[in-house]
């Protein structure tokens, strides 16, 4: 691979795209549409949206970067902040239009609020006490993508539990440079614990797909509990915390597939987990 290719990799955190996958699978399986035919082009639309806003977020964030981060690739010059934003366009684009050939009228009337939320969270909310709630608010709207907006509120329960989670690790993360507040970490694991309860209770399709559910919700909150416990240790803690609720995502989508009725498509979720972890040893997804 180039040395150009792994910069842009690097500009958009490549590996985090594989914990975004599961957000629309899990909408479809609650709303009863499995992704079949163009509805498979909607996990992409999410894919191609996310990285939108991780170049956008380090073309916003390129003044603080270079004291705070100046590896990055716009403050170490390795890519300029015009070609950062245009990529960030670019790749929104991008996801409006999968989006749009996923599932037409109905796919967009999410996907363009999830749009606006995410340039909206990057470039006005991130530096305030709204980050989390905003950073919520794109991962709840991404879940509800994959219900489509004909059959979202079928979906309002996973929506609510990646939202819940998402608020926790993004509250978490303000501290990976100069170390997280006891507030902060107290918020993460209040959201852990809630997340879980949400993902391991409520309707099920069968005492089978309950219990399968309930496992892989275990599974999160041990998982991402315990890094968020040891964050207190300094900013490398809250670093590895803010990583693991990252690749979190993947149990607790695959937890609310398999309760929700879709053992597959929860065992397909899950075969993201592994590759994540190992592409994130090579390149950051923070």
């Amino acid at each position: 691979m180039s040395i150009a290719a792994r910069t842009w990799l690097d500009l958009v955190r490549a590996p985090a795209a594989l914990t975004v996958l599961g957000d629309t699978v899990a909408g479809a399986v609650a709303a009863g549409r499995p992704l079949r035919g163009r509805r498979l082009a909607l996990p992409l639309a999410s894919v191609a949206l996310h990285w939108s806003g991780m170049a956008l977020n380090d073309w916003a964030d390129r003044a603080v970067d270079a004291l705070e981060r100046p590896e990055r690739p716009i403050p170490s010059g390795r890519i300029a902040p015009r070609a950062a934003l245009a990529a960030a366009a670019g790749l929104g684009v991008t996801g409006l239009a999968l989006a749009g050939l996923a599932g037409g009228t109905d796919a967009l009337r999410i996907a363009v609020p999830l749009t606006a939320a995410v340039w909206a969270y990057d470039t006005v909310l991130k530096p305030t006490r709204a980050a989390p709630l905003g950073m919520a608010a794109c991962r709840g709207l991404d879940v509800l993508l994959g219900a489509g907006s004909a059959h979202w509120r079928a979906a309002g329960a996973p929506a609510l539990a990646l939202a819940t989670h998402t608020l926790g690790v993004t509250a978490l993360s303000r501290g990976e440079v100069h170390g997280g507040r006891p507030a902060d970490r107290r918020i993460a694991l209040a959201a852990t614990a809630s997340t879980a309860l949400l993902a391991g209770t409520g309707r099920a399709a069968s005492v089978r797909h309950r219990s399968a559910g309930a496992l892989c919700a275990l599974g999160y909150a041990a998982t991402t509990g315990a890094a968020q416990l040891a964050a207190p240790r300094g900013a490398a803690a809250v670093r590895s915390a803010t990583v693991a609720g990252i690749h979190g995502m993947v149990p607790l989508q695959a937890g609310l597939a398999a309760r929700l009725g879709s053992l597959p498509a929860a065992a397909l979720v899950l075969t993201a987990l592994p590759l994540a972890r190992r592409l994130s040893a090579r390149r950051s997804p923070t």
